[in-house]
């Protein structure tokens, strides 16, 4: 009568897989790609693109949207005294006695190559009855961050939309429309 050892089964399958995933692949078959530009590689694929911002009037409502390629990332919106631009730290030149500063991140506004696929506006006066301007303030190290202005202090809500990816940034007002 024949026993079997599972153990030694099992022992010998391991064996066995591991000898088959370390087989080396001869360097001619190998794609080359510098470690700078697989690092690259790796962060493009999973980083959302920022390609346009847009904005609308409503009855009750102001409505900002960002429009997203790829998989929406999380987006913060904190108010803050005064807009500046990510890399300088310059002042935004956006007129308002109160801002929002919205921040993607992780995301971009330009491709691997470093061409902008951002084609909304960078700085615009808006005549909303709550939306007053807005700015694409940054697309810096992984963030891609935009400042609204407003002339009164903004009452807002937030959420996102998919298929196209979409941010939404809603502005309350009293109804216009009737």
């Amino acid at each position: 009568m024949r026993h079997h050892h599972p153990r030694r089964a099992a022992a010998a399958a391991g064996i066995l897989l591991t000898a088959a995933v370390c087989t080396t692949i001869p360097a001619s078959a190998a794609p080359q790609r510098g470690a700078a530009q697989a690092t690259a590689f790796q962060q493009t694929a999973a980083t959302a693109l920022v390609v346009n911002a847009r904005w609308g009037g409503h009855c009750t409502y102001d409505r900002l949207v960002i429009d997203v390629k790829g998989t929406m990332p999380p987006v913060t919106v904190n108010p803050v005294k005064e807009l500046r631009y990510d890399a300088t730290g310059k002042k935004v030149p956006l007129a308002g006695k109160y801002f929002l500063e919205i921040k993607l991140s992780p995301a971009a506004a330009h491709n691997e190559a470093g061409q902008s696929v951002y084609k909304g506006p960078k700085l615009v006066k808006i005549y909303l009855p709550k939306l007053k301007g807005l700015a694409f303030t940054g697309d810096f190290e992984g963030v891609v961050s935009f400042g609204a202005a407003f002339s009164t202090k903004p009452a807002y809500n937030t959420f996102k939309l998919h298929s196209p990816e979409r941010f939404v940034l809603d502005i309350r007002h009293g109804n216009r429309c009737g």
